[in-house]
């Protein structure tokens, strides 16, 4: 899809931690959040980008200008 898309702050913030790298874990735990949390975001935003997984998810927001 390459129409607008709308993320939340905190698929923005997920995002951005796994853009750096980080796992469900590790995104849980800078998010205050279960690492089960941090994957419901992660999901979200697969599906909202067309992602098969996180990072394609990761490259497609960046494209897109989402994240730097």
């Amino acid at each position: 899809p390459d129409g607008p898309i709308n993320l939340t702050a905190r698929e923005r913030e997920a995002l951005q931690w796994a853009a750096e790298g980080k796992g469900d874990w590790e995104i849980g735990e800078v998010m205050n959040i279960s690492e089960h949390g941090a994957d419901k975001p992660m999901r979200s935003i697969r599906v909202k980008l067309g992602a098969i997984n996180r990072t394609q998810a990761v490259a497609e927001a960046i494209r897109r200008g989402l994240i730097a």
